[in-house]
């Protein structure tokens, strides 16, 4: 006859032993969903990046868009971060003094235009939030991800 202690051992081992091949079976899982892509699939990839990096370029030194008023003062992005890099968009998400809150970069971007450029915030999820984002981390390719660096 088992005491109890014994079948509390048996009991914990089979937990395990089922968390175990839990385990191995999601990473099985999702190693067979990895996809290669080839050379004309990475490099659509790229140019479509690319498009979105020069719109956020344009915009960032204070191309206008039609729908979108990010300034009133006549100040661009480019004039208070002469390179985009000045942003720091590798700390994001922190706590940003100026907001005195948890910021990502998109509220950033916002507080900025709508604060000192006294312009219109635009829509976090729209093509000029995208493409001002996607040319501040292409200007900041190689930097050290380092979120909530003072």
């Amino acid at each position: 006859m088992q005491s109890f202690k014994s079948k509390g051992l048996i009991a914990l081992i089979s937990a395990l032993l089922c968390v175990s091949l839990a385990f191995v079976f999601m990473v099985n899982r999702a190693s067979a969903h990895k996809v290669s892509h080839d050379a004309d699939t990475l490099k659509a990839f790229n140019d479509a990046f690319m498009e979105q990096v020069i719109l956020g370029d344009e915009l960032f030194h204070g191309a206008t868009m039609e729908g979108i008023n990010m300034s009133n003062t006549g100040m661009a992005c480019a004039m208070c971060h002469p390179f985009s890099s000045d942003v720091h968009p590798h700390e994001y998400p922190k706590f940003q003094e100026q907001m005195s809150e948890f910021a990502t970069l998109r509220d950033m971007i916002n507080w900025c235009i709508e604060k000192p450029n006294e312009g219109e915030i635009i829509d976090p999820d729209g093509e000029a939030m995208k493409a001002l984002e996607a040319y501040i981390y292409w200007s900041n390719r190689g930097s050290v991800l380092d979120p909530g660096r003072h």
